[in-house]
């Protein structure tokens, strides 16, 4: 009953993963990057949004309580 042990993957074994993930990419167009940019941007004024909403609900509506 002995346990078997996982080899940990050698280091350069995971450096060729990487070289081969990296060159299956691309530089995006600029459409690409734009699309990319607005959406990123709107989750992050939704985001803030909402924790704006719970911070002012956890602060402001207690002392008006």
């Amino acid at each position: 009953m002995a346990k078997e042990i996982k080899s940990i993957p050698t280091i350069p074994f995971k450096l060729s993963e990487y070289t081969r993930i990296l060159k299956l990419t691309r530089k995006p167009s600029r459409e690409e990057f734009t699309m990319i940019a607005k959406v990123s941007g709107a989750g992050i004024l939704v985001i803030g949004l909402i924790g704006f909403i719970i911070y002012f609900f956890l602060t402001e509506i207690p002392k008006l309580i």
